[in-house]
């Protein structure tokens, strides 16, 4: 069956779920209320690409080396590849597609300005592990960037420590 799409050309959520007991734990994910139901020692992963067709987050190696499957759980980087649903109940969690509720986040729009991808599959990872540090530390030095552990086959890491560097001055300017 063909996937329905937007005009945008992007694949919309799914519906948010209502509760079929009072005993299910809400999951907010983008925003969104979910009450999964199944099995609780399914990865997060897997629910947010095989249920709610939020493709975004990648699969890249299975045991949280890599990053490729990085999201925020309560505003922090979190690899979703090792998350049970079960321990992500009752948070709230945010994918590459919830960053922004209109338009670019800061980190998105410096990606795009720094021309930061090459193959790409690494980078939704590499932008929420971004926002993550850049909300911990919002004039991030060199050593502070180091310590995202996100890999990228393609070696791109300098552009990605420049866009880091100008999402970071784009987010103070804007609060001024």
């Amino acid at each position: 069956m063909p996937e329905t799409r937007t005009h945008a050309g992007k694949v919309p959520p799914a519906p948010a779920i209502t509760p079929a007991d009072k005993n299910d734990q809400q999951l907010l994910i983008n925003g969104r209320a979910y009450f999964p139901a199944g099995d609780g020692d399914m990865p997060l992963l897997w629910y947010l690409r095989d249920v709610l067709r939020l493709t975004g987050t990648k699969f890249g190696c299975g045991i949280g080396a890599c990053g490729a499957c990085t999201v925020l759980l309560d505003g922090k980087a979190t690899r979703s590849c090792l998350l049970p649903m079960q321990n992500a109940a009752g948070h709230e969690v945010t994918t590459i597609e919830g960053l922004a509720s209109d338009g670019l986040h800061p980190v998105q729009a410096a990606w795009i300005q720094e021309d930061v991808p090459q193959c790409g599959y690494c980078q939704a990872g590499q932008i929420v592990a971004a926002v993550d540090l850049l909300q911990r530390k919002p004039k991030p030095s060199d050593e502070d960037i180091s310590t995202i552990t996100n890999l990228c086959r393609c070696g791109t890491y300098p552009r990605i420590r420049r866009a880091i560097l100008r999402a970071a001055e784009a987010m103070q300017a804007a609060k001024k």
